[in-house]
């Protein structure tokens, strides 16, 4: 676990709840907690990487916790942590995953780390993504023999290569995370 995913934040006002989420993914990851709106919107950073979210917070509409801790997170991912069982409104809601309560440790420790797997993906599609775009002028820009004698765009498509196979890895590793049960 951990990884270039680092900051969690804990939004949750059960005490006792928020201190279990803490002690439990402080071994991981570098975690803040809040207890109400208000606090988590205090805390929050463009560093936090994954927020769990309680959708029934004393102080204020979860929507408007969410939609304030995008703008100032606006990479951050959000998992839904509450009480709630999910109905048809989730399906506009701007979250990346949803846990019913009650949350086993394992499962909040397996949605911190596919959050940050996916995290980790599109930094490396982005990555990639840049890249592939370098070569493509250059291979409209410039004759094929300077190309192969070129040692940087050797370099680059060496890199784009690691890159490709990289996001497969990553690809089949969420994969095999977010499978349900056999059917």
């Amino acid at each position: 676990m951990g990884g270039p995913c680092n900051d969690v934040l804990v939004v949750e006002d059960d005490p006792d709840l928020r201190e279990v989420y803490d002690r439990v993914l402080s071994s991981f990851y570098a975690v803040s907690t809040a207890g109400t709106g208000a606090d988590a919107l205090d805390i929050v950073t463009a560093e936090t990487d994954v927020v769990l979210l309680d959708r029934r917070l004393p102080d204020m509409d979860f929507d408007d916790v969410l939609r304030e801790l995008k703008a100032q997170c606006g990479d951050c991912y959000v998992a839904l942590v509450t009480g709630v069982e999910p109905d048809f409104d989730i399906i506009e809601l701007g979250i990346d995953d949803y846990l019913v309560k009650p949350v086993t440790t394992e499962q909040m420790c397996d949605a911190v780390e596919r959050l940050c797997s996916v995290a980790e993906y599109d930094a490396t599609y982005q990555e990639l993504s840049q890249k592939r775009v370098k070569r493509s002028v250059l291979l409209q820009e410039k004759p094929p023999t300077e190309l192969s004698d070129s040692e940087e765009f050797a370099q680059l498509c060496a890199e784009i290569e690691r890159l490709e196979d990289e996001l497969d890895e990553m690809v089949e590793t969420v994969s095999e995370t977010t499978r349900g049960p056999e059917q």
